[in-house]
C-alpha cells in the first residue's frame, strides 16, 4: 500500500523519530509505512491522519491489490 506519510512528514520538516514519537510506534515502523512495507492498523492510521491533519483516505493510497485484503 502506498501512503503520503513522507511527503507530508517532510513539508512540516518532522523527522521519522519526532513522527514516530507523536504517534507512539517505533521510528522502524515509519520506515516501513513509507516503503510501503507495512500496513498500518485503522487506530494507527487514525493517528497518523491526525497528527497531518487529513483524511485516512488522504493519507493512504489503496489499490485493486489492496482491496483483496
Amino acid at each position: 500500500m502506498k501512503t503520503r506519510i513522507q511527503d507530508l512528514r517532510k513539508e512540516l520538516g518532522v523527522t521519522q523519530s519526532e513522527l514516530a514519537d507523536a504517534v507512539d510506534v517505533t521510528r522502524q515502523t515509519i520506515i516501513s509505512l513509507e516503503g510501503g512495507r507495512y500496513k498500518a492498523s485503522l487506530v494507527l492510521a487514525h493517528k497518523l491522519a491526525q497528527f497531518f491533519h487529513v483524511t485516512i483516505e488522504e493519507l493512504f493510497i489503496f489499490d485493486q491489490e489492496d482491496e483483496n485484503i
